[in-house]
């Protein structure tokens, strides 16, 4: 209990540190859009996730949520399969790690961001360029984390597994993967943050519904009313997801989570 008021205590100090900057703000000029107060919040996340839209019909907010959603979700779900399938043959096959490591190592060096213009001209402006690029972005880091992972393995459980006459395939299948696929969650749990940057980035610049679609299409407007709760919202889901994995992961991998602290 003591642990969980202490947890909240940051937020309640920035809630109540807004609430008294935006009072003086509106105390001056009732019509500042910098600080809005917490009625006008109130009044836009109506309007965004209630009251359907006069040009589409659709209710914005949950039709951002879900065409974000819906991305993140490809970008991380082939990420995590390319960076499971690479991670696991540059670790355990010498040849392959020894010819694709720098390769590996060297994509991972290239800003994701300075590519993006690339994407859109090769994938043009639809939902492909930015899949890709969340793809991009997070998986060479994935795929590092798991080939030292793999690396870690004891050598003494894989000379026992060849002993026995285990083929490569075998070894794979029976001694790595269920040890690397709870190291796998972790890794996509610290890549969630970047897929999503990448993510509002390139809705910021060529889409038509998103969440960072929207926060970028209401900044000309000065709507802080509705970036501020769109920012906290993807705060949210990005937490939600961490937990929902997290928790697939201590269901699945007991043992991880007893034995080391990338569980927690």
């Amino acid at each position: 209990m003591t642990r969980a008021l202490l947890g909240m205590l940051p937020f309640v100090l920035l809630l109540v540190a807004y609430l008294v900057a935006s009072d003086a703000r509106l105390a001056e000029n009732p019509n500042d859009k910098l600080l809005p107060s917490l009625s006008s919040f109130g009044e836009a996340i109506d309007r965004m996730a209630f009251e359907p839209s006069k040009r589409s019909g659709d209710y914005l907010l949950w039709a951002d949520t879900g065409a974000s959603l819906t991305r993140l979700a490809l970008g991380v779900g082939i990420s995590a399969l390319v960076a499971l399938v690479f991670g696991v043959m540059l670790g355990i096959i010498p040849y392959a790690g020894a010819s694709l490591s720098p390769f590996v190592a060297a994509i991972s060096m290239i800003p994701p961001m300075a590519i993006l213009p690339i994407l859109f001209i090769i994938f043009g402006l639809g939902e492909v360029s930015k899949v890709v690029l969340v793809v991009f972005g997070i998986t060479p880091f994935i795929i590092r984390d798991l080939q030292q992972r793999v690396r870690e393995i004891p050598s003494e459980q894989i000379i026992k597994a060849q002993t026995l006459g285990s083929s490569t395939w075998q070894l794979i299948i029976r001694v790595v993967l269920p040890q690397v696929m709870p190291r796998l969650i972790a890794a996509v749990r610290l890549s969630l943050g970047a897929a999503w940057l990448f993510l509002i980035a390139a809705e910021a610049i060529a889409a038509t519904e998103g969440l960072g679609y929207r926060i970028f299409l209401v900044r000309r407007y000065l709507a802080m009313d509705v970036i501020l709760p769109y920012v906290i919202w993807i705060t949210f889901l990005a937490f939600l997801t961490d937990l929902l994995l997290r928790y697939i992961s201590s269901v699945a991998f007991p043992w991880f989570h007893r034995q080391t602290a990338e569980g927690a």
